[in-house]
């Protein structure tokens, strides 16, 4: 009977010691979701970013092609600028699509280097 209480015991025990792993994974889970949560908002941001230049030069390409096809001198003038404009954006939106780059990476980077620590704890 002896035998038995102490395996029993033993069982006991074990489980104890695993019971606080979980909720210190459930707590560093919590913390991953707040960190994911900022990184979506960020891309979410970025994408919005690159979307709005995006729309603004389809605008200002129709507005080329119509200035070209009116073959008026003062349109085609005008397109001088717009296409500067369109060259401009165009920066801007590889600039923005560079950022996201860099912040998944870092994103991606620091999840990978925490869950290696996390490994290294259990």
């Amino acid at each position: 009977m002896n035998a038995t209480l102490d395996s029993f015991s033993a069982a006991e025990s074990n489980m104890e010691d695993l019971s606080n792993p979980t909720i210190n994974t459930n707590q560093h889970t919590n913390k991953e979701d707040e960190v994911d949560d900022e990184v979506w908002a960020t891309f979410n941001n970025s994408f919005r970013q690159v979307q709005s230049v995006l729309e603004r030069n389809r605008v200002l390409i129709q507005q080329v092609n119509e200035n070209h096809q009116s073959r008026i001198p003062g349109n085609m003038v005008k397109n001088v600028s717009l296409i500067q404009e369109l060259n401009g954006n165009i920066s801007k939106v590889v600039g923005l699509y560079s950022d996201l780059n860099s912040n998944f990476s870092t994103a991606y980077h620091q999840r990978n280097h925490n869950s290696k620590n996390n490994c290294k704890k259990a």
